[in-house]
């Protein structure tokens, strides 16, 4: 499990484990706070500037993602 501050997640690197459509390192560029208990980020591909919303949650998946570019 990844291990993540909430408070370091802005501009943070991330690697997809399966990477799609040949994106696979990420930058989280916004976070949506609009309810207090699920904050939400947004996550830039590198390759494509495509942009996807998750949980941050999510980025503790080490079977999905991983910290830093790998």
């Amino acid at each position: 499990m990844n291990r993540i501050q909430k408070h370091k997640l802005l501009m943070s690197k991330w690697t997809a484990v399966a990477p799609k459509n040949r994106e696979k390192h990420f930058l989280v560029t916004r976070i949506i706070d609009e309810d207090p208990t699920e904050l939400s980020v947004i996550l830039e591909a590198v390759h494509s500037k495509q942009e996807y919303a998750l949980q941050w949650t999510e980025l503790k998946d080490d079977t999905r993602w991983r910290q830093g570019w790998r």
